[in-house]
């Protein structure tokens, strides 16, 4: 019986989807976990996957303190295939533990070596910095009497009592570089003595680094602690708000991507290794932040001051690791009864 070309097109296309159905059966499934922007994912992934089509991420996404703490929890039975955009200071901690695999990444010649944790093959490769910012929201501020910020210690005034808001560093990497630069920037007892007088004036502790920049870009409280993306994204949405680098210096990190050891998928996982050292990755990393980990790849970003990388305080990634624990627990102890409920 002859079909007619309707019915002979639909079967056609029939079989042709019949016969792709082994090779989308095929995809490898990889297990990401990452501290980056939800806001950010979407681009990364489809550049990634415009070359590697066969790969499927599937992300585990939260804030920088609970993904570490998720990891160290798994240790000895790993989900993670990734770690993708998670601070330095946590690579130096898994580093330590011996959870992750060394290994190359293709364009690894034109990485700036200090974006790497060393040697011919390393542990982790740096993909971009993310440092410390202030969100003053100026129009709160003129209703409130609220006197200009320059400086960390301006926040120490009385009149910002219970007006600010900052991330708890035990779920946040923003809150832990912030901490951690004030304990290098003022020494130990300099560094917990300014946190004890900030305290004074908190108002809340978020779980989230970007959370703080959003609530001051919205009115809820005047000042937020956060980073320079969200602050640059929030100003951009309109909000008024000023981003202040403080002049003492600015805490910092690095996002670095690292694969887990013993993982049965390593070859889709250098596939991702590969990509996010790339140049093509770094140029979407410099749409994001004004330091990336490939040099000469610059985006002027609006409100990013052109002497960022001067900064930037001097940082000891491997103290920030080792220490890490006695840090975050010091300063649970101190503060937490600020904390904002965990979900």
């Amino acid at each position: 019986m002859k079909l007619k070309p309707l019915a002979q097109s639909l079967v056609l296309a029939v079989l042709a989807a019949t016969a792709a159905l082994p090779a989308m059966a095929q995809k490898t499934v990889l297990n990401v976990y990452t501290a980056l922007e939800t806001d950010q994912l979407k681009a990364y992934q489809e550049s990634f996957n415009k070359s590697n089509p066969e790969i499927e991420i599937k992300w585990t996404r939260d804030s920088t303190g609970i993904v570490t703490a998720k990891l160290l929890a798994e240790k000895n039975k790993p989900v993670a295939d990734v770690i993708m955009g998670v601070a330095a200071s946590s690579m130096v901690v898994f580093e330590r533990e011996g959870m992750l695999q060394p290994y190359a990444p293709a364009n690894l010649k034109a990485i700036n070596p200090r974006f790497t944790s060393g040697g011919a093959k390393p542990n982790w490769v740096g993909m971009d910095v993310w440092g410390a910012a202030i969100c003053y929201n100026v129009a709160e501020a003129a209703k409130q009497g609220l006197p200009r910020i320059e400086s960390w210690k301006d926040l120490l005034k009385p009149e910002f009592k219970g007006k600010i808001v900052m991330p708890n560093p035990n779920s946040s990497g923003t809150g832990f570089l912030d901490v951690t630069a004030w304990l290098q920037m003022f020494g130990e007892k300099g560094g917990w003595d300014y946190m004890d007088k900030l305290h004074e004036n908190i108002a809340v502790y978020t779980h989230s680094g970007s959370k703080p920049c959003v609530m001051a870009g919205a009115g809820e409280f005047p000042v937020g602690i956060a980073f320079e993306y969200r602050a640059n994204t929030v100003r951009a949405k309109g909000a008024p708000i000023d981003v202040v680098f403080p002049k003492e210096g600015l805490g910092w990190d690095i996002e670095a991507i690292g694969i887990v050891k013993d993982t049965p998928r390593l070859e889709a996982a250098r596939k991702l290794a590969d990509w996010a050292s790339s140049r093509e990755a770094n140029e979407l990393y410099a749409r994001n932040f004004a330091l990336v980990a490939i040099p000469g790849i610059v985006t002027r970003l609006k409100h990013v001051p052109t002497d960022y990388e001067q900064r930037l305080v001097k940082n000891d990634f491997q103290w920030m690791g080792k220490n890490r624990d006695a840090i975050l627990t010091e300063w649970q102890k101190r503060y937490s009864a600020k904390s904002e409920p965990k979900k």
